[in-house]
């Protein structure tokens, strides 16, 4: 299998947040995607062992903030090769807390989408949520950092996690 094939897919890169017990977590994604407008519903593809996972099935909501391509190298690392386990990301970051009370990263982002879970899929190491959405908001119009722009322009790795990761 020549895995290549599979960067050629598009991805956008984005920061997938939850809340569970009032404390919030957050972590990169490249598979989230409108499913349909009518009702507004959107997925998310999230690793079983990361913890927003565990958030996101606990409390049944999630946000997603979409970056800029502006966004710093530091930032994504925050949210992309770090635990949530070992510190608190959102310390000294801002956010807000959306209206069905998932975190909303204000930082670095250019849109961003709220949602109830709805509906989940058990897809292997991944669990696809899907959501209605309850809000979104349009930042800045800017463009959006996809993940070849991550890969190719600011050399970016995928952690081993990442529904696209190779070894």
């Amino acid at each position: 299998m020549d895995v290549r094939a599979f960067y050629k897919i598009s991805y956008g890169l984005y920061i997938v947040s939850s809340v569970k017990k009032g404390k919030y977590n957050g972590q990169i994604a490249n598979t989230v995607f409108q499913l349909s407008s009518t009702p507004v519903m959107i997925a998310a593809c999230l690793n079983k062992k990361n913890l927003t996972h565990e958030y996101v099935e606990s409390s049944g909501v999630f946000s997603v903030s979409v970056l800029s391509k502006k966004t710093p190298m530091k930032f994504i690392g925050r949210f992309g090769f770090r635990s949530g386990r070992d510190f608190d990301k959102f310390d000294g970051i801002n956010f807000k807390t959306g209206k069905a009370g998932a975190p909303i990263v204000l930082d670095n982002v250019i849109a961003y989408v709220e949602a109830r879970v709805v509906e989940k899929m058990d897809v292997a190491t991944h669990t696809l949520f899907v959501g209605e959405v309850v809000d979104s908001e349009l930042i800045e119009d800017e463009e959006p950092m996809t993940y070849a722009y991550y890969h190719e322009i600011k050399k970016g790795k995928s952690p081993s996690t990442a529904t696209v990761y190779f070894d």
